[in-house]
């Protein structure tokens, strides 16, 4: 039995620092949890000035991760060098060399996720990422664990801070997108080239992982339809409020009888009085409904070095405490067993059924609105409600929710409409998750 457990950091960045600061500071409490003592053993970084910060004891620091991969008093390695290059070399590497992995990066999960947890398997350690969907939130811990016992019906999720912050501040404030993305970038909360965040890929990453462990199988980015917060304008915001609802960008997934799951990524009209729809800023929220549990609501920061940093060290104890134990396999990575595991069935998006916010732009004249409407009422969609701007000599917004649709339908009829001479400009869809009310 270990004495001590010693830790390699590969990666002192933000959630780096963040773990390197609470195994630091938090050493006494750690280990009265563990039984004993959780220590640094080497910290990777390629900048001298992030390591010099960090007030590392001598001899801990070091400029090359292999080293780290390679210290044979290294027992767990937490790769948070992030993107799925030599992040997939390293954690390989670690496996080859016996040593368990806990990991914050997403993308490389689940890009690589098969392949990552078959060479942990054959190695006989641990691969860990908790940090990976939701920051400080236990998320993945309650999917693998806390839920073995439910039949999981749905989740929606706001699981990209840097989205929501900018969603919140639009919908507060009345602000154009540009600028507070610019804001975002300058108070740290977006990267300089913010694409996977604003464009719903990250969120993409992430819903993979819950698909994965709340369905039991496999699911390819490719078969996420995924959405992101670009072309969304404060008078869509506006026109939420009118219809009592908030935006949110949401991952949703659901689960259907004939075996089929959505799984999805777009910004979404919520009704503003649910819970999720309450979560503002750079917060995360996951909503889970069970077949036994019912709904179930894991709120906290997404994203951050100490909350982040806190998921990574909820997984080094776990790992501490299997090593000590001498126990393997005792949770499998993605909840159900392996040879349990399969490609899912990911329902098409024309598939799909939802209630849709449409806000056409068209020429005030006698007649539109009716012919709009009977090519809606052609392709089977339903007007719950209009909303229409006052007269104009130029182009007035027509605002359109529909009852449930299919999405296909949707798609048919919006070709014929933008096709009509009254129609001056692509159509602002944004789908509406709510009870047909």
């Amino acid at each position: 039995m270990a004495q001590a457990i010693h830790i390699g950091v590969i990666g002192a960045g933000t959630v780096g620092g963040g773990v390197v600061s609470i195994l630091q500071g938090n050493c006494g409490l750690i280990e009265q949890r563990l039984g004993v003592p959780m220590q640094l053993r080497r910290v990777a970084d390629s900048n001298p000035a992030t390591l010099a910060a960090l007030g590392l004891p001598e001899g801990v620091a070091t400029h090359d991760g292999f080293a780290v991969v390679n210290d044979p008093d290294v027992h767990v390695v937490v790769e948070l060098v992030g993107g799925d290059g030599i992040a997939r070399e390293l954690t390989l590497a670690a496996f080859a060399a016996g040593k368990h992995v806990v990991t914050a990066n997403k993308a490389l999960v689940a890009t690589h996720g098969e392949e990552l947890f078959s060479a942990a398997n054959k190695a006989g350690v641990q691969y860990m990422f908790e940090a990976a969907v939701g920051g400080g939130i236990p998320i993945l811990r309650a999917m693998r664990e806390s839920f073995t016992g439910d039949r999981i019906e749905s989740m929606l999720g706001i699981i990209n801070g840097t989205a929501n912050y900018i969603l919140t501040r639009m919908t507060d404030n009345g602000e154009a997108f540009g600028p507070v993305l610019a804001d975002a970038q300058a108070l740290g909360y977006a990267e300089a080239d913010p694409t996977y965040d604003i464009d719903g890929i990250d969120t993409a990453h992430k819903l993979a992982l819950l698909v994965g462990m709340a369905f039991g199988g496999q699911v390819g980015l490719d078969d996420i339809h995924t959405e992101g917060i670009r072309g969304i304008e404060p008078v869509d915001l506006d026109y939420a409020k009118a219809f009592g609802c908030k935006v949110k960008l949401l991952a949703i997934a659901k689960a259907h009888q004939d075996g089929s799951i959505e799984a999805r990524v777009h910004p979404t009209m919520v009704d503003q009085s649910r819970l999720i729809a309450q979560v503002d800023g750079v917060f995360n929220a996951v909503a889970v409904t069970g077949d036994r549990v019912g709904e179930t609501l894991f709120y906290g920061q997404g994203a951050g070095a100490m909350a982040t940093g806190s998921a990574v060290v909820g997984d080094l104890v776990a790992v501490a405490r299997d090593i000590r134990t001498g126990s393997r396999d005792r949770v499998p990575p993605m909840a159900f067993q392996a040879d349990q595991r399969s490609p899912l069935t990911i329902r098409p998006m024309a598939q799909i059924e939802s209630l849709y916010y449409l806000r056409l732009t068209v020429v005030d004249e006698p007649g539109v609105l009716a012919d709009i409407s009977g090519l809606f009422g052609q392709h089977q969609i339903s007007i719950a409600r209009v909303i229409q701007e006052g007269q104009s000599s130029e182009s007035v917004a027509l605002v359109i929710m529909t009852h449930r649709a299919r999405e296909q339908n949707l798609r048919q009829a919006l070709a014929e409409i933008e096709a009509l001479n009254c129609v001056t400009a692509p159509t602002t869809v944004i789908r509406v998750e709510s009870d047909d009310a």
